[in-house]
Parts: structure tokens; C-alpha cells; sequence
């Protein structure tokens, strides 16, 4: 995992007019707080990529969400319109070409729905994973939800 994914992140980026730097990390921001501490933001400001298989399928759904907050999956259900379990990572490398840790928000293999947690919002820039798990970037989260398509979570699906 390495620089090919940070390059098709990079591309994706530039073809939805992202302008974002992809920042190389002299350690892991494999977790939020690696990240944030990376970073030097809070945990809040830490965009989590989690993919989540939808019961009964193969079908997955990104739920992006802030650093300092979990997925409730009840209250997710309403909006990605199925219950949500973990993706076995095998099948998370396969369709978005990330291996936990260094997904995305975009330039995935194959598209899937995105869904953003409103909280990320709250911030001027969040910092997501851009293909690797020492890789990231800064990004306006107003920008970032219009270049994915991602759908508006409700809050209680992010609980802090």
C-alpha cells in the first residue's frame, strides 16, 4: 500500500476540483488519535472513513465520520436504508483498493454510497486518510461532502 493509492487519491481529488496536499506522516494516523496528534488538530477535526457491509449483500456504504464520535448503526439504518455490520477488510481492499486504516473518502476502485457525519461540518478544515496509513489531508468539509456526494447522516447516528 503506498504511493499508487496516494496517487489515485491525489487524481481524484484534482478531477473533483479538490485542491488538497497529501501530507506524508513520519508515523501512523491509522487511528484518530495518531491522526489528530499528526495533525495537531483535535480528534473532532479527524474524518474516520469506516465501511460498513450491508446486511443481506456484498453491497457496502462509507459512513465518514468525526475522530471523537462512534456509529450508532440503529440510527444509520434510517438513512443508508439497510442494517450495517463490519466489513470483513478483505472485502474492503477489494472494492475501494484501501486497506483499513488508509481508506479514503474518495478515489475508491469501485463507487459506493457516502454518508458524513453533520458534526464534521462544525470545523473550517478536517484532516481524512489519503491511501495510506501515514497519509492524510486537509480539506474545507463543506468541500469535501459536495466532492464525494456524501449524504447527511442524522446526529444521532454519530453520537459522542
Amino acid at each position: 500500500m503506498g504511493s499508487k493509492s496516494i496517487e489515485r487519491v491525489a487524481e481524484a481529488a484534482s478531477n473533483a476540483a479538490l485542491d488538497i496536499e497529501i501530507l506524508t506522516m513520519p508515523d501512523s494516523t491509522r487511528t484518530a488519535d495518531e491522526a489528530a496528534a499528526a495533525c495537531g488538530c483535535s480528534p473532532a477535526q479527524i474524518v474516520k472513513s469506516l465501511v460498513f457491509r450491508k446486511s443481506g449483500s456484498e453491497d457496502l456504504a462509507l459512513l465518514l465520520v468525526a475522530g471523537d464520535r462512534r456509529v450508532a448503526p440503529e440510527a444509520a439504518k434510517s438513512v443508508v436504508g439497510a442494517e450495517l455490520e463490519r466489513a470483513d477488510p478483505k472485502l474492503v481492499r477489494e472494492v475501494t483498493g484501501f486497506a483499513i486504516g488508509g481508506v479514503s473518502p474518495l478515489g475508491h476502485l469501485t463507487p459506493i454510497p457516502v454518508f458524513m457525519d453533520p458534526s464534521l461540518l462544525d470545523h473550517p478544515v478536517v484532516w481524512a486518510a489519503a491511501g495510506a496509513p501515514n497519509a492524510v489531508f486537509g480539506v474545507d468539509p463543506a468541500r469535501l461532502q459536495a466532492a464525494v456526494a456524501a449524504q447527511p447522516l442524522p446526529r444521532d447516528a454519530c453520537p459522542g
